[in-house]
């Protein structure tokens, strides 16, 4: 397991049953930029990342 997944384990121990949408989640990441600006560029990339995660498919 990598130093990150502790993180990813965490958050599907807390709140792995609920269900968010994804403007949800868009302002939970502005709001984490707003609160941590060095982390803009990573969040960025992993938004970008999610919302074109199905174009290799087509």
């Amino acid at each position: 397991m990598y130093f990150t997944d502790r993180g990813i384990e965490e958050l599907v121990e807390r709140r792995g049953d609920e269900q968010v949408t994804l403007e949800w989640l868009a302002e939970r990441l502005r709001d984490f930029i707003d609160l941590n600006p060095e982390f803009e560029i990573p969040v960025e990339r992993f938004a970008t990342w999610l919302a074109r995660l199905d174009e290799d498919e087509e």
